[in-house]
């Protein structure tokens, strides 16, 4: 196991510690600029406009730099981070639910995330949107996060188990 920067039982502390902080900093700017993911898709192939999206790029750089910082802190507590870049990017993703192979999971990303695109589109806002006008008031929205925390609730507990099933059946297993 490599050793990085912070022993184990400091990153144990440390990194829930800075990944609340970081949170709680990403929160306050995303109600402060109006963040919405698929409201900057909208607002680009609309408008053109490239305000929200370029939040959400920045979002996507700055996830990565996080990944990459905590990596370093800490190799072992992110022993698979990288690995697409050791053993391939078909090879099964490890500690991954089901055994399934690469092929399955790019499947549970792909189609989900078009349904979420979906009923964001027809809700007015992504679930990160939607989070920050709930906790401002806004009941529509307090309304869809509570259906996103119990649908995610129960995809985890009853459904999962279902595809899980039907994607070993076709052939998707490891």
């Amino acid at each position: 196991m490599a050793t990085g920067i912070l022993p184990r039982e400091a990153a144990i502390f440390f990194v829930p510690l800075v990944t609340l902080l970081l949170g709680i900093l990403i929160g306050y700017l995303a109600q402060r600029s109006g963040y919405c993911s698929i409201g900057g898709f909208r607002d680009y192939f609309l408008f053109r406009h490239t305000r929200l999206l370029s939040g959400y790029l920045t979002l996507i750089v700055a996830s990565c730099a996080g990944y990459l910082l905590f990596w370093f802190l800490t190799p072992d507590a992110m022993e698979h981070f990288f690995w697409a870049l050791k053993s391939g990017v078909a090879t099964p993703i490890p500690g991954a639910p089901g055994s399934l192979d690469t092929t399955a999971y790019l499947i549970f990303s792909i189609v989900p995330g078009f349904f979420v695109g979906l009923i964001a589109v027809f809700i007015g806002g992504c679930p990160i949107r939607q989070t920050v006008m709930a906790s401002e008031g806004n009941y529509k929205a307090a309304w869809f996060f509570v259906g996103m925390c119990v649908g995610s609730v129960l995809f985890a507990a009853i459904v999962s188990g279902w595809v899980v099933a039907l994607m070993r059946s076709l052939g998707f297993g490891v």
